[in-house]
């Protein structure tokens, strides 16, 4: 999820209760709810690939995080110059760290929770890593014990401590994943549930929209080629509106591209990789081999890009990646 989501989430879980617990609490909650992107740094320092390697890696685990939660009470004691009750702190600590890990998992991304006993990468495709509606839940928890404050020091009474606001906003934001969690089940059985070319569909998956809950990207694959569109659970289904998309034929070009360094490490993170290729004018006889990830765009409008340029002899001439579409050289 974004960093606003987690540090909300962090400060719901500190009024919630857990600022009895340990001076600073709510520091501690909204950096140990967000430490675990510390590993972001690499983007500054290293390639685009690189990010891809170690971003959402160790710090995302639960074998790490006690460790992660620890860096989070020293920064914090470090800053204030208190001495802090270790225990309670670090489980609080630890509290931030988890639920940046869990919120982590719903979105379509993933995250590699369980290294080192296994590296593969776990999403639950239910949220995006923006969503508007978990938003208005956290900020209307943050602004609805603000705007009791006013109106007690208006008319001199005590006020609240924005605990009940703290725990209706959590409470709504699991209510809330789990209803995600059964649209996303019904809208995957929907898919399964049509046949696609004469044939039952070889793979679905659904991809959360933007805005709509009940509105979910498709991805079908199926014999020869694969099938996007969006569907609504409040409408029937028609699955023969998909745009459809076919890779290329088996190459060369293609052999050699699968070959680079570049598309291996990028093949290790993609879920739904796509295959494009495009005959270039320079050099002559050349290729552009592209493979996109499906979760976040489409041959027409393509995000997390793996780019290789390979000669008429099956020579690579360029390799690139690129978060976005990638500018033809």
């Amino acid at each position: 999820m974004d960093n606003l989501t987690h540090a909300l989430t962090g400060l719901m879980i500190s009024r919630a209760g857990c600022n009895r617990l340990s001076p600073h609490a709510s520091a501690i909650l909204m950096l140990a709810a967000n430490i675990s992107d510390a590993d972001g740094i690499v983007r500054i320092f290293g390639t685009s690939l690189d990010y891809l390697d170690d971003h959402r890696g160790w710090t995302h685990t639960f074998a790490g995080s006690p460790l992660v939660a620890a860096a989070s009470v020293l920064l914090v004691a470090a800053v204030a110059r208190k001495r802090l009750p270790w225990i309670k702190a670090w489980f609080i600590a630890w509290l931030g760290v988890l639920s940046h890990i869990v919120l982590d998992w719903t979105n379509t991304y993933g995250l590699r929770m369980l290294l080192p006993f296994r590296g593969d990468w776990l999403h639950l495709d239910i949220t995006n890593v923006v969503d508007i509606w978990i938003w208005a839940v956290l900020l209307l928890a943050v602004a609805g014990p603000l705007l009791s404050k006013l109106v007690s020091s208006e008319i001199g009474a005590k006020p609240g401590t924005g605990r009940g606001a703290a725990i209706f906003a959590l409470s709504t934001l699991v209510l809330y994943e789990g209803a995600r969690f059964v649209l996303h089940e019904r809208a995957v059985q929907t898919l399964n549930s049509h046949s696609y070319a004469g044939a039952p569909a070889k793979r679905v998956a659904a991809f959360p929209h933007f805005g709509n809950p009940f509105e979910w990207i498709s991805y079908v694959e199926f014999n020869g080629g694969v099938a996007l569109q969006r569907i609504n659970l409040l409408f029937p289904y028609d699955p023969t509106a998909g745009t459809l998309h076919y890779p290329p034929q088996p190459s060369q070009a293609l052999e050699a591209a699968r070959r680079t360094s570049t598309v291996q490490r990028f093949l290790s993170f993609a879920q739904y990789p796509f295959w494009v290729a495009t005959p270039l004018d320079r050099p002559e006889g050349s290729t552009r081999i592209e493979v996109i990830d499906l979760r976040f765009g489409d041959p027409s409008s393509p995000r997390f890009v793996a780019s290789v340029v390979v000669d008429a002899s099956g020579r690579v001439l360029e390799e690139d990646y690129g978060f976005g579409p990638l500018k033809p050289r």
